[in-house]
């Protein structure tokens, strides 16, 4: 049984606490909020106790920490966690400095430490498919990497303003999803974006609608689409091309169930609806995660992004940022 110490008590921290809380192996001991109150209610449906950083990090029985606060506290929650001896499971991006995510690193590998970063995408079951696929050789020789994310609603601006902007926050996804489905690491890349529906994010300093072009050193291709906002819907897609043939994996749906009482009948038993949003689309994902990184902690070698994948992500956002703002192809660091 691994012992989890929760950081953050919102959303997505709700998500993994869940998930820990169902699974067989873990527990979680403890919930860190700077909300009191949301730090309660978390801890209550999870059978854990509030305590602060330090008491959680100090009691030895903690072996793990999931870090799901807000991004500007990761790489301190990371330290901290790497000091204490404890593996780390982060939500990404690590941060929304490269050199402060570099610190970060450095403390995990000083310490000894295991640092899971929170690319869901990668465990989704469609999209882990189409990677297995690939690497069987359904395809041939990778040719082109096509991936769209589009949200269905945009997020508030107050949000927007310390998001770090389009490329770090939610088009880092799909740079993570690229690294893993070309094979090969980006050396160049071409972004240019717009706002085009929604002011409030423009005048936030950012753009809701973009799209990246990544070339690798092979030449292989990927292109990439994201928008805050979509009028049909969440939509999130991968497709594949290569020397012999090509996979996608398209949106997922939920049927809709039809019922009935003594009124008669409800519902369109043919309809389908798209999954309305990430926490419904990525369910699955998110707990598979959770799950794959309990048996690497129990010394199992599976798949998970570290902390190079989320290092290697970030410098992809930079340099995506700064190929909008200089209308030119920016090339990767190595």
């Amino acid at each position: 049984m691994i012992e989890f110490a929760v950081f953050g008590a919102g959303r997505i921290g709700t998500v993994h606490a869940g998930n820990l809380h169902r699974h067989p192996g873990a527990r979680v001991r403890y919930v860190i909020d700077v909300d009191a109150g949301a730090a309660a209610d978390l801890a209550a449906s999870c059978g854990a106790r509030v305590a602060s950083a330090t008491d959680a990090l100090a009691d030895r029985d903690v072996a793990a920490v999931v870090i799901a606060t807000s991004t500007d506290t990761h790489t301190h929650l990371i330290g901290l966690a790497a000091a204490a001896r404890k593996a780390i499971f982060c939500e990404k991006p690590i941060d929304l400095d490269v050199d402060r995510a570099r610190a970060a690193l450095d403390a995990v590998n000083r310490h000894g430490v295991q640092l899971a970063i929170g690319f869901n995408r990668r465990h989704d079951p469609s999209f882990w498919k189409v990677k297995d696929e690939v690497a069987a050789g359904a395809v041939g020789t990778v040719e082109f990497v096509g991936i769209t994310s589009r949200d269905p609603v945009p997020p508030p601006a107050d949000y927007v303003a310390r998001s770090g902007g389009l490329f770090r926050d939610m088009m880092i996804h799909d740079f993570d999803m690229a690294r893993w489905l070309l094979g090969e690491e980006p050396v160049l890349v071409y972004a240019a974006g717009s706002v085009l529906f929604d002011r409030n994010i423009g005048q936030a300093g950012d753009v809701d609608s973009a799209v990246a072009l990544l070339k690798t050193q092979s030449g292989k291709l990927c292109s990439i689409s994201n928008a805050r906002h979509s009028s049909h819907g969440y939509d999130q897609r991968i497709e594949v091309f290569g020397s012999s043939g090509m996979l996608q994996a398209g949106n997922e749906v939920a049927k809709a169930v039809p019922g009935a009482d003594a009124s008669g009948s409800h519902g369109d038993a043919g309809a389908d609806a798209d999954v309305p949003f990430f926490l419904q689309r990525y369910k699955d994902a998110y707990r598979i995660q959770i799950d794959r990184f309990l048996r690497r902690l129990n010394g199992e070698a599976v798949e998970l992004a570290d902390g190079v994948d989320g290092l290697r992500a970030l410098i992809l956002a930079d340099c995506a940022q700064n190929s909008m703002l200089d209308g030119q192809p920016v090339a990767v660091d190595p």
